[in-house]
């Protein structure tokens, strides 16, 4: 048996057979009645297809309605959901899951191997055009060995593979379903109705598989187009729950009488990148110089209020505590420095750029103190503040020359460097491509030796702090408030995560 350190825990890679980790799960279900409401406030809904999904909103609401295979709890270990158990074999190819006994969708068909297998083809299936296709391509096989067990065979070695099995997208769906954004999960709660404008309403699923979840009777998720709004209706109690907001506004509700609020660090960042497939970016001075013409510890304290971590201008940040370097550091501020390389490019006379913002958490205001910081060095910027719908939707983040993009906490750090910065990634929104990264990813994702990989990701730390597309100048905490009068919240880093089958109320 061979056991590796994770973020400074022990995953078992090759554990015969892992167990419940203390869930208690019923084979013939019947939770315990389930009372009370719940009332949570979130950005509108756009996307419903699991497979789809980005958003903290739609995944919250995909988290509820469907289950995942496996999960992964606060404090990043892989625990189990649909799935019971499971055996990974002596060469790491081989992982055989059992399933629960008992589970149902919601039309009331029983949930088999087969589901499974369809879900996770479809989602690897590179002719159907999901983010998934690159994350499960090591996947050459998946069967279903018996009524309730299915086998994933693998084309080389995934330290993490676990972990993509919990991905966001990796919901099981039935392999009857037709519309694929019917809401047809096995999860806790069912959904009652939809209104694209206003709000969706879950309740609670009286056959779930798990001995008494959910404790609630409805979830009602209500939809806003602004954080202050949000927090607007918290403080005036029309909704129960707000875990989007930006740091001004999570100062504003300490010490409110009726309201707890919860600040946990994670290794989500916010991002600045300049497309390095066409002018300006294709010159590597220029962004060389945005580097340099930015002060990260002055950032942090002027956005972030102090709170998080300063960042070093990759995704690998101080919470991934095995793999951060902190030796590695992103040059500090050299505003000659910046100006000389912007000259070197061509552009004495200085450089006249559009950046846009999607408008949620301090993401506007990052805009405003890079503005500022920039214009020292002689790069002006015009702010394009969007809707986050907007900036995230077609012909969005992913085509803008220079853009600020908002990355949610994942439970380990090589799935950003497989989905933003490799060669071709679904979402290299910098277009950036580095033979000598895609190999100390390539080796990083796939070696089972400790060593190696953590002195993979400090190479890879030094070769983005040095010539990487991107500015990360802060890991941001994760914000919640909740009011009073519920029990069992535990606020996940990535917050549409976080599992609200387990609230109640006192």
């Amino acid at each position: 048996m061979t056991t590796h350190s994770i973020f400074g825990r022990a995953l078992n890679t090759a554990l015969p057979a892992i167990l419940l980790l203390g869930l208690v799960l019923s084979a013939c279900g019947g939770a315990a009645p389930a009372e009370g409401t719940l009332r949570v406030a979130f950005q509108p809904l756009v996307q419903t297809d699991p497979a789809t999904i980005s958003s903290d909103t739609e995944v919250f609401v995909a988290n509820a309605v469907y289950d995942y295979l496996v999960d992964v709890d606060p404090d990043s270990n892989v625990v189990p959901r649909l799935a019971t158990e499971w055996d990974i074999n002596d060469d790491g190819l081989t992982y055989t899951f059992t399933l629960a006994e008992g589970v149902s969708f919601h039309d009331g068909s029983a949930l088999t191997a087969e589901d499974v297998v369809w879900t996770f083809d479809r989602l690897r299936d590179p002719d159907n055009g999901y983010p998934t296709a690159d994350l499960y391509a090591n996947i050459t096989g998946i069967e279903a060995t018996g009524e309730l067990e299915v086998t994933f065979t693998l084309d080389q070695t995934n330290p993490f593979f676990l972990y993509d099995l919990s991905d966001n997208h990796a919901l099981v769906m039935s392999s009857d379903t037709e519309d694929p954004s019917d809401f047809n999960g096995t999860g806790p709660f069912v959904v009652e109705s939809y209104s694209p404008e206003d709000r969706i309403l879950l309740t609670a699923n009286d056959d779930y598989f798990v001995d008494g979840q959910p404790q609630l009777a409805t979830v009602e998720v209500i939809f806003f187009s602004d954080e202050n709004a949000m927090v607007d209706a918290l403080r005036g109690g029309q909704v129960d729950l707000v875990m989007r907001m930006s740091t001004p506004l999570f100062e504003s509700l300490q010490g409110v009488d009726g309201i707890t609020t919860y600040n946990i660090p994670t290794g989500g960042f916010d991002l600045v990148r300049l497309r390095a497939d066409r002018e300006p970016g294709n010159d590597p001075r220029v962004i060389q110089a945005m580097k340099l013409a930015t002060d990260r510890a002055a950032i942090l304290e002027l956005v972030q209020q102090g709170y998080g971590a300063v960042g070093n201008d990759s995704p690998i940040g101080p919470i991934f505590d095995a793999y951060h370097d902190d030796g590695v550091q992103a040059p500090e501020r050299d505003v000659e420095a910046a100006r000389a390389l912007l000259a070197e490019a061509g552009y004495e006379d200085g450089l006249d750029l559009t950046i846009h913002v999607p408008n949620s958490g301090g993401r506007p205001d990052l805009a405003a103190v890079l503005q500022d910081q920039w214009a020292d060095a002689g790069i002006n910027l015009e702010i394009s503040v969007e809707p986050e719908e907007v900036y995230y939707g077609e012909n969005g983040w992913l085509e803008v020359d220079l853009g600020i993009t908002g990355w949610g906490a994942r439970p380990y750090p090589q799935l950003y460097l497989d989905t933003m910065l490799v060669s071709g990634a679904v979402w290299n929104e910098s277009h950036f491509s580095d033979e000598e990264f895609d190999a100390l990813a390539a080796l990083a994702g796939s070696t089972l030796d400790d060593q190696e990989r953590i002195d993979a990701y400090s190479q890879i730390q030094q070769l983005l702090a040095e010539r990487g597309p991107v500015i990360i100048p802060y890991h941001f905490p994760q914000f919640a408030a909740i009011r009073d009068g519920f029990t069992g919240f535990q606020l996940e880093a990535f917050a549409g995560r976080t599992d609200v089958h387990t609230i109640g109320t006192e």
